[in-house]
Formats: structure tokens, C-alpha cells, sequence
């Protein structure tokens, strides 16, 4: 099974896509956490600007 979803990710839209993490810092305790998104790669610095 675990072959044909990465044959699926090769082709097609599956290329055009990037997880991306971004640390953000908590304005009530000052902790960082980290936000994961799936996001297309034109979408990629307009997340990280955010």
C-alpha cells in the first residue's frame, strides 16, 4: 500500500505541494510552538510572512 500512495505523490499535482513549520511564539507565556501546514510551493512565503 505504503508504494502506491508515494507513486501518487510523484505524479501529477502531488509535486506541487510542501509541508511547511513555522515556529510562532505565544504572546501569553512566551513558549514557541510549532504550526505545520500542507501548502503549494507559489503559497510557500506568503505563509512564512504571515
Amino acid at each position: 500500500m505504503a508504494k502506491k500512495v508515494v507513486a501518487t505523490l510523484k505524479t501529477g499535482d502531488g509535486r506541487g505541494y510542501a509541508k511547511v513549520i513555522k515556529m510562532v511564539k505565544s504572546p501569553k507565556t512566551g513558549a514557541y510552538t510549532f504550526k505545520e501546514q500542507m501548502v503549494t510551493t507559489d503559497e510557500v512565503k506568503a505563509f512564512l510572512k504571515k
